[in-house]
């Protein structure tokens, strides 16, 4: 995905001028577009789609999905739901932590990110994660170093 400024994605927020109710697809469309929702635009926004700016400030912030600054090159999102816990996952999160320097739904940086989400619907093949929306089951820690180190790449060549 190309970044696009903002003057790039007026256009879009224009063609859900007075449809209150397309809020969601409007911000996912544009985080579709520039990777997230840039707070620049919430005022432009709420003006063309009849909402408050507490409104649409609302909807991003609930939703955890939705993101308000560029997102890291390589996104681990790791389940930490019942049956990967009771497959290692959280062993296997200490591991990332330690082999990446990063923080579960903390400290990151523009290279990675690491998030914790609430099942990923592969329970009988836990621990399972996503990296770059990509979807790994039975993740070892070995496993995990090697589909990170090829993400890195992939990364660092787009």
């Amino acid at each position: 995905m190309a970044p696009q400024s903002s003057e790039t994605l007026l256009p879009v927020i224009e063609r859900y001028a007075g449809k209150p109710a397309s809020l969601l697809v409007l911000l996912h469309e544009l985080q579709d577009l520039a990777g997230y929702v840039p707070p620049e635009l919430v005022p432009q926004i709420a003006s063309r789609l009849n909402l408050s700016r507490a409104e649409v400030h609302g909807v991003l912030t609930y939703y955890h999905d939705f993101r308000d600054s560029a997102p890291p090159r390589v996104v681990v999102k790791l389940c930490r739901a019942e049956a990967c816990q009771s497959m290692g996952t959280e062993a296997l999160a200490a591991h990332i932590e330690a082999h990446t320097g990063c923080q579960f739904d903390g400290k990151r940086d523009a290279a990675l990110g690491l998030e914790s989400v609430y099942c990923l619907g592969q329970c009988a093949q836990s621990p399972a994660l996503l990296i770059n929306d990509r979807l790994y089951a039975k993740v070892t820690p070995a496993k995990f170093d090697t589909i990170l180190a090829r993400a890195q790449e992939e990364g660092a060549s787009a």
